[in-house]
């Protein structure tokens, strides 16, 4: 794996938007209503947040109205921000990079870098990893992490597998170089390309373009029905996958750290589903105290999960002590981190809604 040690180089706060139309998976009529609160009560989803369907709110509209109330409880001057990385797999178009249009419509300074990350569950972790080391050198001093998805749009509507847990959320983290007060940020990357095809949107890039037949609508196993323009998941597969690898990543990083692992005062996993992080919780051995959970108001929000937990479940915390964290996101590549953190006086704004 790939590790990260990241110094001077401090996390000052983070913010989160969600959509305000709530999908209830109550109101579901894909199963029975018996079966229905069974696979509910499982997978720990009862509603989530989702956006319009058609175009009125992208994902890069939450998080610039994230990243506006952060910059303005931050009292930031805009034109000290050189690095904007925004990490996304629903962009507002295939080109330009969506961080150009972000860099305009938030005012930054033209000398500011942005670009655009196609990373999903992971992508916290990865664009933290990124910002992060552009930073480090003090060249740059203060930088926008921006992480969301509106993965809703990929959800079948007669797909149990995914329907019931797609959320969609943006969010803002705002880093700056700071030797005297920083952040202890640790990080674990790995990739295993060789399991694409358990989290994949067949159709609709440049290798299966759009065609007629990307419309057309098919069986799968029981409960699940879909085209090529929506997410097609193997549960079981995502599932091994996390349950193998999720834990023994955390192992492998406390290890060469040296992270005492008695000290830790909360373990963030991402909000993949209920059934799938008590598996890994457990296996971990940490309390359920110690385990912090929104999945049931906001379900699987992708990259955004861990920070939107932050902001959720956390702020009255983060905001006025020191906290040692472990934290991960893992999914679609397949790709996978983990990470700990060590951070204090965080500036964390309300939840906001779009």
């Amino acid at each position: 794996m790939a590790f990260f040690d990241i110094r001077n180089i401090r996390i000052a706060g983070l913010s989160a938007c969600v959509p305000n139309t709530i999908n209830d998976n109550r109101d579901s009529s894909l199963l029975p209503k018996e079966e229905l609160d069974k696979y509910i009560e499982t997978i720990g989803v009862v509603r989530k947040h989702w956006v319009r369907h058609d175009g009125s709110v992208c994902t890069s509209d939450l998080c610039i109205k994230a990243a506006t109330k952060l910059l303005d409880e931050l009292q930031w001057n805009k034109e000290e921000i050189e690095a904007l990385v925004f990490v996304c797999q629903t962009p507002d178009y295939k080109m330009p990079a969506t961080a150009c249009i972000i860099q305009d419509r938030l005012g930054l300074p033209t000398s500011c870098m942005a670009f655009d990350i196609n990373l999903g569950c992971s992508g916290f972790m990865y664009g933290l990893s990124v910002i992060s080391s552009l930073l480090s050198s003090g060249n740059i001093k203060k930088g926008l992490l921006l992480v969301g998805n509106t993965q809703s749009y990929y959800a079948s509507p007669e797909d149990k597998s995914y329907y019931f847990i797609a959320g969609d959320a943006g969010s803002a983290i705002a880093v700056e170089y700071n030797q005297e007060n920083p952040s202890l940020i640790q990080l674990s990357l790995k990739t295993m390309g060789n399991g694409k095809d358990f989290l994949i949107v067949p159709d609709g890039g440049y290798r299966n373009p759009v065609s007629p037949s990307s419309f057309e609508m098919r069986d799968f196993e029981d409960g699940v029905r879909r085209n090529n323009l929506h997410l097609h998941m193997n549960g079981m597969e995502v599932f091994s996958f996390a349950i193998s690898n999720v834990p023994k990543a955390f192992k492998e990083l406390i290890t060469y750290f040296n992270i005492e692992k008695a000290n830790i005062d909360y373990l963030l996993l991402h909000q993949a589903n209920k059934f799938l992080c008590e598996k890994i919780r457990k296996k971990m051995g940490f309390d359920i105290e110690k385990t912090p959970y929104n999945i049931q108001e906001f379900g699987n929000t992708s990259g955004t999960s861990v920070p939107l937990l932050m902001v959720t479940n956390m702020h009255k915390q983060l905001s006025e002590r020191k906290l040692n964290i472990l934290f991960t996101g893992f999914g679609v590549g397949l790709s996978l981190g983990v990470g700990y953190m060590k951070i204090e006086n965080l500036i964390i704004p309300e939840l906001l809604y779009y």
